[in-house]
């Protein structure tokens, strides 16, 4: 089943399947229902197979990645299949090619397969020069393959009929850019549960904050986003394609504000998928988790360094211990 050729005929069967052309899925709740569904069910297997991969040792979150490649192979077919389709099918079909090879590179990244220059934590003295480089060398192959990827999907789309996939791709992409901003500047949950171990050094460029200028303005353009893509779909007649479309892009902006509430709202997104991850366990004898700097005596929680810090202006995250259970605000589609 993972091979590129299966993959790929089982994608054309769907496409061609009538039951995907019921009136029921023009619908609006249909819309709204599939964009809902097709981000709990995506994350979570994502999440499911790099937590395993955490479990089953050495070469397996290269293998997670490997594994997963028919899947992005499937995406630009179907973006190539639906690239001049006008109706509702080729709606749907474009809006999921782009989650798959939005959610490949999300694989890649969080196997530590696709992340960048710098695997170091971040030293919890760091002024914010300095964070804000090693921050970027932690993800920046990853999100020039994004912006790579982003570039050829728009060039590709121009002129055509369908769209749904640069429009869906390129909110993504804006999403992810807005909450690893906000996870920079500071926010007040920064979660780490859903982190796997290759990605474990991360939370150390991020700052636990009350709040950021950015914040405000990321919540306020997504829920500006969310109200234009409605009044987009609103606009259309019943059943009608771009309804649908527009339909699918509302529900995706909401779910990003969402996942951008859930930066103050500490370990609310865990409960979405926790019960379905396999329980981590502490760290076999002789191993020991990546640490920014020496743990301050009796620090057991996920943060340390002083409120006042004037380094910082903030707390400071760095690894947690892998014993201690902890949370992670932005984890797949930054969305």
């Amino acid at each position: 089943m993972s091979d590129p050729a299966t993959i790929t005929a089982i994608g054309a069967s769907a496409l061609a399947d009538p039951w995907l052309s019921s009136p029921w899925f023009a619908s609006s709740w249909a819309a709204v229902a599939a964009a809902v569904a097709l981000w709990w069910f995506s994350t979570g297997v994502i999440l499911v197979a790099v937590k395993s991969a955490d479990h089953a040792g050495a070469g397996a979150h290269l293998g997670a990645a490997v594994v997963g490649a028919p899947f992005l192979a499937l995406g630009w077919f179907l973006f190539m299949e639906t690239l001049h389709g006008g109706g509702v099918v080729a709606v749907y079909g474009a809006f999921v090619a782009a989650l798959l090879i939005w959610g490949w590179f999300e694989l890649a990244f969080l196997c530590g397969v696709v992340t960048g220059p710098n695997s170091r934590p971040c030293p919890p003295d760091a002024p914010h020069w300095e964070r804000f480089l090693r921050g970027w060398g932690a993800i920046a192959y990853s999100e020039m393959a994004l912006a790579a990827t982003l570039f050829a999907i728009g060039a590709l789309s121009v002129g055509a009929a369908n769209q749904v996939a640069a429009w869906t791709f390129g909110l993504l992409f804006t999403a992810r850019i807005s909450a690893k901003l906000n996870l920079y500047l500071g926010v007040p949950g920064v979660n780490e549960e859903f982190l796997p171990n290759p990605m474990r050094h991360l939370p150390s460029h991020f700052r636990e904050a009350p709040m950021n200028p950015l914040f405000p303005l990321s919540v306020t353009a997504l829920a500006a986003g969310t109200a234009w893509w409605i009044g987009l779909a609103a606009a259309q007649p019943a059943g009608a394609p771009l309804g649908v479309a527009y339909t699918l892009l509302a529900a995706l902006t909401a779910l990003a504000l969402l996942e951008h509430g859930f930066m103050v709202a500490r370990g609310a997104d865990a409960r979405l998928w926790r019960w379905l991850l396999p329980q981590d366990t502490p760290l076999e004898t002789g191993q020991t988790a990546p640490v920014a700097a020496a743990q301050p005596a009796g620090a057991d929680h996920a943060f340390y360094g002083s409120k006042d810090d004037p380094a910082h202006g903030a707390r400071v995250a760095r690894p947690a211990r892998a014993d201690a259970p902890t949370e992670i605000g932005e984890k797949i589609h930054g969305l």
